[in-house]
């Protein structure tokens, strides 16, 4: 006996039920991303009969880890079962009319098994803030039946990852409708969650914007810059910086290489004025020779004139594809040049320790510095999780920007030591002491 099911959605979600070749919901915990996909699979299986659909991670090794549970209750719920043409086994859902939901990872997946994909109607990509560029590439032009759709819901957790760029960039894909969603919109949010939230704000601020506003993840859990980042943004130094005209600009670099693989090349440009620490603009660049670096030196004003450029100690080595070395390479376009020395063993974690001790005397140009901002909340310590010991600093795509504020901290302290050297006055020497 036919009867009528009434699914409520939140306001928040109600673009989406419009079709639309992309489907987007990102958000923070809380927000009833996941169950009003869920609540939408499931009506489009009624709607449509014989909808083949699949529910995608990007790594997903049990079925527990994968949407299943989730339908199954939302089926639990609303009362559906095999008199309307829904089936639970133990890998996957039949659906009314030969329609089939299925549950894959995405990492299992190359260019001639994702064919097997074909022809589905409905691709639902959870915690989407995981997949992978090579998984979006073979997905998109997989799921092509008339009327299909491709449906992502993600926290956010940095700009760049693959989801980010495709649905919240500059310009977006032909028929993406995208809605932002977090607790305050979910009209079911519960009592226990929101004690959760509460506790969050109160005892782990620096993760409360990522975890429940759907803000970037700027501060990775156990960075070493978390605490001190969270308190510049407290006290309002990140913000809008100008450059003292009077004073010099210093281009403080961690040096990479030529070519594909090379390590990136950094600059940040600061003013030491009195005792703070005025950091204006920061430039990353992967695999590219000394001239790139030096035409966006021209592009910002930073001319010998106006600026000076220090090296760590192997901006004196040459590059492996030019034979010159950055030290050489600057000193002829006519830019004064200071060559730290090396610092030994242990370089790495005095640099970091001399960043969280310049930190609290730092003002950010928050327009200009936000990429080696974003390098220093993810900047952490690699561990052994076994044996609970740290390994040192992670080299990954943080750790360029993080080495060369380090390197901007070790000079910070040398120039206030200077500085309080020159403010100090000579006391005159009694005439016994003279010869």
């Amino acid at each position: 006996m036919a009867r009528n099911l009434v699914i409520n959605t939140a306001k928040v979600f109600e673009p989406l039920l419009q079709p639309a070749r992309y489907k987007g919901a990102v958000g923070g915990r809380g927000s009833g991303k996941s169950h009003n996909f869920a609540e939408m699979m499931i009506e489009q299986c009624l709607l449509e009969r014989g909808t083949r659909a699949v529910c995608i991670r990007e790594v997903q090794r049990t079925l527990k880890e994968s949407s299943k549970r989730l339908i199954e209750d939302k089926l639990q719920d609303f009362r559906l079962g095999d008199a309307d043409g829904f089936r639970v086994f133990n890998e996957v859902i039949e659906a009314p009319g030969d329609g089939i939901i299925v549950f894959q990872g995405m990492q299992d997946h190359n260019a001639e098994s994702i064919k097997s994909l074909e022809g589905f109607r409905i691709a639902w990509t959870e915690e989407a803030q995981t997949l992978a560029a090579r998984s979006l590439s073979l997905l998109r032009p997989t799921i092509r039946a008339p009327g299909s759709e491709l449906w992502f819901s993600w926290n956010a957790r940095r700009k760049t990852d693959p989801v980010d760029a495709l649905l919240r960039g500059e310009d977006l894909p032909t028929g993406a409708v995208v809605v932002t969603a977090n607790w305050r919109d979910n009209p079911l949010f519960p009592a226990v969650l929101e004690q959760e939230r509460l506790d969050c704000l109160r005892l782990d601020p620096d993760q409360y914007p990522h975890i429940w506003e759907g803000e970037y993840a700027t501060v990775l859990v156990g960075a070493y810059y978390a605490k001190a980042l969270a308190a510049a943004k407290a006290e309002g130094r990140i913000c809008r910086v100008a450059a003292d005209p009077l004073l010099p600009i210093r281009l403080i670099a961690d040096i990479g290489g030529t070519g594909a693989r090379a390590d990136a090349f950094v600059f940040w440009a600061v003013q030491f004025v009195g005792r703070e620490v005025r950091v204006l603009n920061y430039y990353e660049a992967q695999g590219q020779d000394v001239g790139t670096h030096a035409a966006w030196l021209r592009k910002e004003g930073y001319t010998p004139g106006v600026a000076q450029v220090v090296l760590p100690h192997d901006g004196e080595t040459h590059d492996r594809v030019f034979n010159v070395s950055y030290e050489s390479a600057f000193r002829g376009m006519g830019y004064a040049v200071d060559v730290v020395p090396n610092q030994g063993r242990g370089a790495a974690s005095a640099r970091i320790e001399a960043g969280r001790r310049v930190f609290p005397s730092c003002w950010f140009n928050e327009a200009k510095t936000s990429g080696g901002i974003d390098a220093l909340g993810w900047y952490h310590e690699k561990r052994d999780e076994a044996r609970g010991i740290g390994l040192g600093p992670e080299h990954d795509w943080s750790s360029h920007g993080a080495d060369a504020f380090g390197l901007v901290a070790i000079c910070a302290e040398r120039f206030f030591a200077n500085d309080n050297r020159r403010q100090v006055t000579p006391r005159r020497a009694p005439s016994s002491w003279r010869l």
